[in-house]
């Protein structure tokens, strides 16, 4: 993961509002578009961001893809941001 790419992705209102849902647990695509004033193929479109930065990641059950946040991810933002708090 580019951490250009994780700030690019999170600079997106949208798609702030989605990591907050998903860090209440796994959701899909209609249970997170239900919540924005977006359409489910744009809400995909930014999950679809947010997995190529390494922030989401998702889980196929049956017909759906179960959405979660990536501890991974968050812990590179975090190694790099921590650094600037130590100076």
């Amino acid at each position: 993961m580019m951490l250009a790419d994780a700030f690019m992705a999170i600079a997106d209102p949208n798609r702030r509002h989605i990591l907050e849902e998903l860090r209440r647990g796994p959701k899909t695509v209609t249970e997170l578009a239900s919540g924005l004033p977006i359409s489910r193929p744009a809400v995909s479109q930014h999950l679809k961001v947010l997995l190529d930065a390494g922030l989401v990641s998702a889980q196929a059950e049956g017909t759906r893809r179960v959405y979660s946040i990536s501890n991974a991810g968050f812990v590179q933002l975090n190694l790099w941001l921590d650094q600037f708090w130590a100076v």
